[in-house]
């Protein structure tokens, strides 16, 4: 197993080891899907989340062992720029790889426990959230300053930024950072990046507000431009979920 850990926890190898070797009997559950499963571990006193990827198909174990970085490896990597940039993610400990024969097989993400209240989701499912305004309207500050700095996030979804309340007021997370570039961003894919977030026209429309307004940007064109692309990826969203059923229904 290929193991890679940042220099501040250095100190912590043999116990990150243990719990990469010993995944599937330590820990406790926070997240089980289809494809990835994330548990809890204490190291030196804190609590830490380690991720492990599914196992891929062939044509993956191929191209992640011998062509391109495991999800694994770039979470790792995108996280330490995140910070480096100042856009926050839980704090990356380092990443594991564990080959089967010539072909790759599982990997392993290891970041700190950041213990949030909300996410973005939060806001879309419950209208009456405290601060659900100024809230929004933040996350929308912090998805500029983002873009500013040349990031953009292709997983940029309900679910993926943590909601921390603080005494100055709210900080957020990224998490599931595999799926990043890092670039000058255009008007276009600025757009496009909020296409997935809700599918609630008053929050549209409060964000593009919001982005129209630190941007310098025209309001009318930001509010019909990110309408637009939402409603396109809902549209297109709701095709894929019925040709699932159909496929599912043809397999009985």
């Amino acid at each position: 197993m290929k193991i890679v850990v940042h220099k501040s926890v250095k100190n912590s190898l043999l116990k990150l080891k243990e719990f990469f070797f010993s995944f599937e009997n330590m820990g406790s559950i926070l997240a089980d899907g289809n494809r990835n499963q994330i548990k809890v571990f204490e190291l030196e006193g804190e609590k830490v989340t380690i991720k492990a990827f599914k196992v891929p198909n062939l044509i993956n174990k191929i191209a992640y062992q011998y062509f391109r970085k495991s999800k694994a490896q770039r979470s790792y990597e995108y996280a330490c720029k995140l910070l480096e940039k100042g856009i926050l993610t839980p704090f990356p400990l380092g990443y594991a790889i564990e080959n089967k024969g010539l072909l790759f097989g599982k990997s392993f993400y290891a970041c700190t426990l950041v213990e949030a209240a909300a996410t973005y989701r939060t806001l879309v499912n419950d209208e009456n959230y405290p601060d659900r305004l100024e809230i929004l309207r933040a996350f929308t500050r912090f998805t500029y300053d983002m873009h500013q700095k040349g990031i953009h996030f292709l997983d940029h979804s309900p679910g993926n930024t943590l909601i921390v309340k603080t005494a100055e007021g709210y900080d957020f997370y990224l998490v599931d950072l595999n799926r990043m570039e890092f670039k000058e961003l255009d008007f276009e894919t600025r757009i496009q990046n909020f296409a997935r977030l809700t599918p609630k026209k008053e929050m549209v429309a409060i964000m593009a507000e919001e982005y129209a307004r630190v941007g310098g940007y025209d309001t009318i064109k930001i509010k019909n431009a990110m309408w637009t692309v939402t409603q396109d990826f809902q549209e297109s969203f709701k095709k894929k979920q019925e040709l699932k059923k159909k496929l599912k229904f043809w397999k009985k």
